[in-house]
């Protein structure tokens, strides 16, 4: 059974359980709006034909596998702490709009990044090239997988749209500046790993447009500015870039680090793909044989990963994140809302950047 959102404190003093509450709550509406929708799709093309329901199931099925829903929860989370109305349907649209930006960048991340893993389960392109492959049908598989992994990535671009358009309309230029910043940085990141140039700035820059404004800032201005807030839009920002700066950071360590068994995505895809992260950047300046270790054949992900801790920047990583968490938090200290809600966007900002997986 769902909270009523409609049930703030009558004297407008939130408590952090009541913010939790209907921030929940607004998520499990955003939930909903993405099963109902992709269901209706998902009838309309079955009619067409059932190739065309295999294409709404494939995408279903990588939505509904799981996700931190990050995006959603800083719009909802931005929107209510401007005092926007938890019963306008519109502000679910514009969140459930977000996640399926992500969704899209995830299946074109894959394989930008030729990743056989997402979320415990084959990532879509390799799905596809099996079942061609399986299927003896013609032409070459791997090429087939990749096809049908960008077109249903489109897709989900198009639906991500579609959503967004019943959204509050002081959000959607954010919204335009949120699109182009993820597909402008996707385009760098593509650049600086087939360069293979040691520049911790481009580095910076990349982890700031293509995840950091994309993941927290933008999301969280988009939801003060469907509320009618663009006041907080100063604050936002400052607190955004820098938590945002820290989650991508925190994204770069579980590549080189983490369990891919917790992640659900192979480990160590940065080394592999020759990704010009902070981390590597950092490690590459302080030891030329870092790069010699991801180049040359022969060599092991373990062996970068030594390599990478005698250098000592992992740590330094680490202390970087919480001096971005450290700052996020502080710029949201005198933040223009009630203190409940800077107690959760700084609870937030632990959360996101201190995650297991």
């Amino acid at each position: 059974m769902t909270t009523d959102v409609t049930s703030r404190p009558a004297d407008g003093q939130e408590t952090t359980a009541s913010v939790r509450r209907v921030t929940d709550d607004l998520l499990e509406r955003v939930e909903h709006r993405l099963r109902s929708f992709l269901a209706a799709e998902r009838d309309r093309f079955a009619e067409v034909d059932d190739r065309a329901a295999v294409v709404l199931d494939t995408l279903s099925e990588l939505v509904a596998s799981g996700g931190k829903r990050i995006r959603p929860a800083f719009c909802i989370t931005g929107y209510l702490a401007a005092g926007g109305d938890p019963r306008d349907p519109a502000i679910v649209d514009a969140a459930a709009g977000l996640e399926m930006l992500h969704v899209s960048a995830l299946i074109h991340d894959d394989v930008l990044d030729n990743s056989t893993q997402r979320r415990g389960k084959p990532t879509m392109h390799t799905a596809f090239a099996e079942h061609h492959e399986n299927s003896g049908w013609r032409g070459e598989a791997r090429r087939f997988g990749e096809g049908m992994a960008i077109l249903i990535g489109d897709l989900a671009l198009v639906y991500s749209d579609e959503l967004m358009s019943q959204a509050p309309a002081g959000l959607l230029a954010e919204w335009h500046r949120l699109r182009s910043e993820v597909h402008v940085g996707q385009c760098l990141d593509v650049t600086a790993a087939a360069e293979f140039s040691v520049d911790p700035r481009l580095s910076r820059l990349i982890a700031l447009i293509k995840s950091g404004r994309y993941t927290i800032h933008r999301p969280l201005v988009m939801g003060a500015d469907g509320a009618d807030r663009p006041d907080l839009a100063a604050a936002f920002a400052e607190y955004g870039e820098a938590i945002g700066e820290a989650f991508q950071l925190r994204d770069d360590l579980l590549d080189a680090f983490g369990d891919s068994a917790e992640t659900g995505k192979p480990a160590g895809l940065d080394f592999s793909q020759h990704k010009m992260t902070l981390l590597l950047g950092w490690a590459m300046q302080r030891d030329e044989h870092v790069s010699t270790l991801m180049t040359e054949p022969g060599h092991t992900p373990d062996e970068v990963r030594r390599r990478l801790l005698d250098t000592g920047v992992p740590e330094d990583v680490e202390r970087h994140i919480a001096d971005l968490v450290e700052r996020g938090r502080k710029a949201i200290a005198d933040a223009p809302i009630a203190p409940a809600w800077r107690a959760e966007l700084a609870d937030m900002a632990v959360r996101v950047t201190y995650r297991k997986n």
